[in-house]
């Protein structure tokens, strides 16, 4: 195993980290806040460690998948555990388990919170919170392969480890060029974002900090009241950004090299999506339109809290978990299924989803037609068979993690309805749930046990399950020094 390398990419986070943590300083001084004190030093601390660490000098730069798990997965829990240190420091958290919960709920978009009102935080607090949804939507280790590239096709094993979705390729020959166009588009998206919400009169600071947690998907806000107390305009320009980054971000390359047939009439799994989302919000403005004054504002309603969910953003204008139980359940099962895969939401994902009722339809009849030959296909293609399987035991795997996760923060005693859903929420990276956990509640009341648990429970979301399960692998920690590097490379292929 390359060791050397992990602690190079290790170091270059760290020091990416302390580049990112300016921005909250930089807020602190326009507002003179007493907080930007603790945000510089932690700048400061993450720079010249992250230094440290890239000294040592790298014998290789070539690297597989085992040392791309490991590496992406150590990256999220050092960029978590720092980026929680001033948000401690500055005592607007109770405890440094609280602060690292939000941290981690930022930087895997989480949104989930233990605070009870976000109002009191400073404004850098705020806006650092926001920005660990920007940061942590697209993926730093992108970001880092943008800027800074380590060695040619190796940092492929880094974006499959980090990206969503149940396979991830190159828009273009080079890794570097395809993480770089990726940001292009993510940042165009927020920019055009912020331009939108100020001309709907929100100021710079309001604007950006909400196009952060939109377009990562996120969903910490800065107000108690989430969305609700902004105007229409307002909301409906967050629905729409909310939808579009819940799209494979592959769909807007092709149409700036202008493919709109692919992008557009072959894309199945983008169809698919839109389908359920507005009748999800249909049904649901039908089943609660006696709450309303017309069935268009119960629509709008209905929309936002669709979109603010399968998005995994977790915005809200109303408390949903007063809604009737089939509105509830609806919710539900749109957290399971998540966004598009490739994109900054999180969830199962419409294409697994996809494919796994493809299989299963394809069982059914290979029983009913036994000497027939079943293929999955999306968008026209065949779906290798590599993919069907990992898309099937991805699903096995899922659910044992959550019913685990159900059986150990039960220990808090919450209601069936409260665990599930927490559980839930923060394994597909959505943020509010039911019960204690819904949209006018919050995390604060489990144990630092059930915290734990939980935390867990986003960066496998985040990362989905197999780089975080990888460090339980005893094969990727110690290797038999029979393979040679060629059989490792078949390896890798396979």
């Amino acid at each position: 195993m390359n060791v050397c390398v992990i602690q190079y990419i290790l170091g270059t986070v760290l020091c990416v980290e302390g580049v990112f943590l300016l921005a909250p300083s930089a807020v602190a001084l326009f507002y003179a806040e007493q907080a930007g004190v603790y945000y510089v030093a932690a700048a400061a601390a993450c720079f010249l460690t992250g230094l440290l660490l890239r000294l040592r000098r790298l014998k290789s730069r070539v690297f597989y998948s085992r040392e791309g798990f490991l590496a992406v997965t150590f990256s999220w829990i050092v960029l978590s555990m720092a980026g929680a240190m001033p948000m401690y420091l500055t005592g607007e958290y109770a405890s440094y388990i609280d602060a690292l919960f939000d941290t981690i709920s930022g930087f895997t978009t989480t949104g989930a919170s233990v605070l009870s009102s976000v109002e009191e935080l400073s404004r850098a607090t705020a806006f650092w919170r926001c920005f660990t949804h920007w940061s942590g939507g697209m993926g730093v280790l992108v970001f880092i392969m943008a800027v800074l590239p380590l060695s040619g096709s190796s940092n492929m094993h880094l974006m499959r480890a980090e990206s969503p979705g149940p396979s991830v390729g190159k828009l273009v020959p080079k890794v570097r060029q395809t993480a770089l166009i990726l940001y292009k588009i993510y940042l165009a998206i927020t920019l055009l974002q912020v331009v939108l919400l100020m001309a709907a009169g929100m100021t710079l600071y309001e604007a950006l900090t909400l196009s952060f947690s939109t377009v990562g998907t996120g969903g910490f806000a800065l107000l108690n009241s989430s969305i609700a107390s902004y105007n229409w305009a307002v909301q409906v320009i967050i629905i729409v950004f909310m939808l579009l980054c819940a799209l494979n971000f592959n769909t807007y390359y092709l149409l700036l090299i202008r493919r709109p047939k692919e992008a557009l009439w072959q894309n199945s799994e983008a169809h698919c999506f839109l389908i359920i989302v507005f009748a999800s919000a249909a049904v649901i403005a039908v089943n609660i339109r006696d709450g309303f004054h017309s069935i268009g504002e119960a629509f709008h309603t209905a929309l936002f809290q669709v979109a603010t969910i399968v998005s995994s953003t977790g915005f809200a204008t109303a408390d949903f978990d007063l809604w009737p139980e089939l509105s509830k359940t609806i919710l539900v099962l749109l957290m399971f299924m998540g966004a598009c895969a490739g994109s900054t939401g999180g969830g199962f994902k419409v294409s697994r989803m996809m494919i796994v009722a493809r299989a299963a339809k394809n069982e059914l009849l290979s029983m009913i037609h036994p000497r027939s030959i079943q293929q999955v296909q999306m968008n026209g293609r065949r779906v290798p068979e590599n993919v069907v399987k990992t898309a099937l035991c991805y699903m096995t795997v899922y659910v044992f993690i959550v019913l685990g996760s159900v059986l150990l923060v039960s220990i808090d005693n919450f209601d069936m309805t409260t665990n599930f859903t927490a559980v839930l929420a923060t394994m597909n990276n959505i943020g509010p749930g039911l019960g204690a956990v819904g949209p006018t509640g919050n995390f604060g009341g489990f144990s630092v046990f059930s915290k734990l648990v939980l935390m867990c429970d986003m960066l496998v979301g985040r990362l989905e399950l197999f780089p975080v399960l990888a460090l339980f692998a005893p094969g990727v920690w110690r290797l038999p020094a029979r393979r040679s590097r060629k059989e490792l490379q078949r390896m890798d292929e396979v």
